[in-house]
Order: C-alpha cells, then sequence, then structure tokens
C-alpha cells in the first residue's frame, strides 16, 4: 500500500513537472475522446431528443377556415371518425397599433423579426382555459375574468420588449381592443398544435368576426378520411404536414451528418496532437524509468508509476471531455435544434472509463 501510494504521488508530481506537456497531453485526449462523445450525441441522444419533442401522434394535419355556423358539425363530424382531439379554436384578426399609449412604429425595431411581427395582423384567440402544451412563465393566467385581459407568448415578448403591466392596443375590424399584458407563456411548438401569440378572455374578443381551425393526427393509411368532409364545406381547407415533418427529419439527419463529419476532422486534429505530444515527452519518461531503476526500483514499481500517470491524464482528459461534448450537446440542442437534450446518464462515466482506457 505504501508503495501504491508513493507511486501515485510520484505521477502526480511527475505530471505537474512536466506542467506544459501534460496540459498538452490532456487538452488533446480531451478533445480527441469529446468528439467521439459528441458524435454519440448526435447520433443518439439528439435525434432521440427531436423524435421525442415531435412524438408519432403529433398533429399532421390542420384544418382552417371553419365558418361559426359550421363549428359544432365539424367537431361532431371528426368526432364521429374517430378523431376526438380535434376542437376548433377561435381566430381573430387584428392589428397591433399602440404600445402603452404609443403608435408602433416597425422602423423602431432593430431586427427585422420585429419589423415584420409589427407590419402585419396577428392571429388572435380567446380561451379560458390555459392551453394544455402552454406554460405560465410570468403573470397570472386570466382564467374566467370578463375584464380585458392579454396573455402573450414568451418570444413575442421578448421580441416585441413587454412584460406583464404593458398595455396593447389591437386594430380590429377598425374598433380598438386595450388590454393590460397579465401573463406570459411559454409555448411547445414541437407540439404542432394549434398555438396563438396573443389570448385573451372570450367576452373581449367574442363578438367580433372569427373563423376556426383545429389540428389532428391522421394516419397515412386513412390520407382520404376528410375528403367527404371537405365535398361538404368546400370553404374549408385541409393542410397535411406529414410531408414538411418528414422534410424536417432529413433535414435533421443531414445537419446531425454534417456535425458528425466535423467532429471527425476535429478527433483526427486531436489524435495528432495527442501522438506528438506522447512522442515528445517519450525520452524524458525513458530518462525517468531509467533514474527510478538506478535507485533500486524494481521493474514493476516503474510501471506502476507510469501506469497511475496515464491513469491520472486519462482520467481527467475523460472528465473535461464528457463535460465539454454534454456543453455544446446543449447548445447544439437548444440553439440550433430547439428542444431539449437528453443526456444518457451514463456518459460521464464512460468518458472517464474511455480516457483511463
Amino acid at each position: 500500500r505504501v508503495a501504491a501510494g508513493v507511486g501515485w504521488r510520484y505521477a502526480l508530481a511527475s505530471l505537474h513537472r512536466r506542467g506544459t506537456a501534460s496540459a498538452l497531453q490532456i487538452t488533446a485526449l480531451a478533445l480527441g475522446l469529446m468528439c467521439l462523445l459528441l458524435i454519440a450525441i448526435t447520433r443518439n441522444d439528439l435525434v432521440a431528443g427531436w423524435r421525442q419533442s415531435t412524438p408519432p401522434d403529433a398533429p399532421n394535419q390542420f384544418l382552417i377556415d371553419i365558418q361559426p355556423d359550421q363549428r359544432a358539425d365539424v367537431a361532431a363530424w371528426l368526432a364521429a371518425h374517430g378523431i376526438r382531439d380535434a376542437v376548433p379554436a377561435p381566430m381573430v384578426r387584428g392589428r397591433l397599433v399602440a404600445i402603452n399609449g404609443k403608435p408602433v412604429n416597425p422602423d423602431a425595431y432593430p431586427s427585422d423579426e420585429a419589423r415584420r411581427l409589427v407590419d402585419r395582423e396577428f392571429n388572435l384567440s380567446y380561451t379560458t382555459e390555459l392551453p394544455s402544451d402552454n406554460r405560465i412563465v410570468a403573470g397570472d393566467w386570466f382564467g374566467r375574468s370578463a375584464s380585458p385581459q392579454i396573455s402573450i407568448e414568451a418570444g413575442l415578448a421578448k421580441t416585441l420588449n413587454v412584460k406583464p403591466g404593458d398595455t396593447l392596443r389591437f386594430d380590429v375590424t377598425g374598433l380598438t381592443v386595450d388590454a393590460p399584458i397579465t401573463s406570459v407563456r411559454k409555448l411547445d411548438w414541437g407540439s404542432f398544435r394549434v398555438n396563438f401569440f396573443v389570448l385573451m378572455p372570450p367576452p373581449v374578443l367574442k363578438d367580433f368576426p372569427a373563423v376556426y381551425l383545429t389540428s389532428f393526427h391522421l394516419p397515412a393509411e386513412q390520407a382520404a378520411l376528410l375528403d367527404p368532409l371537405i365535398a361538404r364545406y368546400p370553404n374549408l381547407t385541409a393542410i397535411d404536414v406529414a410531408p414538411i415533418l418528414a422534410q424536417l427529419q432529413r433535414m435533421m439527419l443531414q445537419v446531425v451528418g454534417a456535425v458528425q463529419f466535423l467532429f471527425a476532422f476535429t478527433l483526427a486534429a486531436g489524435v495528432l496532437v495527442l501522438y506528438t505530444a506522447l512522442a515528445g515527452s517519450r525520452d524524458e519518461r525513458v530518462r525517468e524509468a531509467a533514474l527510478l531503476r538506478a535507485l533500486g526500483a524494481s521493474r514493476a514499481q516503474v510501471n506502476a508509476v507510469q501506469r497511475a500517470e496515464f491513469v491520472v491524464v486519462g482520467a481527467l482528459a475523460g472528465a473535461l471531455a464528457s463535460a465539454g461534448a454534454i456543453a455544446v450537446g446543449w447548445v447544439l440542442a437548444s440553439r440550433v435544434f430547439d428542444f431539449q437534450l437528453a443526456v444518457d446518464p451514463w456518459l460521464v462515466p464512460a468518458g472517464i472509463a474511455a480516457g483511463v482506457a
């Protein structure tokens, strides 16, 4: 045990003595391992996370332009044909004309997205129930209140730089609707359900002209199911987003492939740097081994010291690689692909084990 302890202490001292070379070896090995782990993350966790964000039964059909007097019949027809989650939602068109009493000027916004948003009409809606895939992140849901209130989508609130307490004014068919923002919602756009940037209590908007729309999942073998409904109500428009979902999946796989290709090049560079670092310290390690033998250390003890040094280097590199892979994977998932990354809990132990091996 004493000899083993001395071996570990000597290994740590040796790493400290060769600080620059040791740091280079750890960095190169960590870079290579991180690329390997990232290839696994992009191939498994990112693709799995994207598929989880868009489940197999996600709505793939949108039915729009449902007139108020058709709403009940359309909902009943869909329910009778096994589509029971298709509840038509009202949509009222309105243009944002003022924020806190000040007229909206599209040119005052620095981003193109903000200018486009304020320069077009919004799809407004009304409800008493918070949609199932919406989450309040600021303020309070208005519920069954009859007073003018607005629940705004979080991204729109950020783009317009508004918050609970600010007042928005909409022009709806020539009439103005003023209401304070009382809540901010985070939406799951990946659910492909009907969502709205702005929601209000029913008494505020129900007297304005509205059309209804809904979304639902229709299996591929039932693609012609809606034909009789469209024949009965020719004004209805059915939008099949299944090809869009398929195209998104193909694009996702192509992007993942490109990212993996880039990681493979980085891996090759890391291996080259690691080889250079090891080759550069080889002569010094040989001299150290000879010195230890001259001082009376056995061959087994010398080998134990060198193994301890490599274990420390590998463990540190594996830990750094795992942390780096998780960080880069999170950035790719949240910033590029816009969904939550489900990291395998065995990733960190696997990274350390790979480094030690």
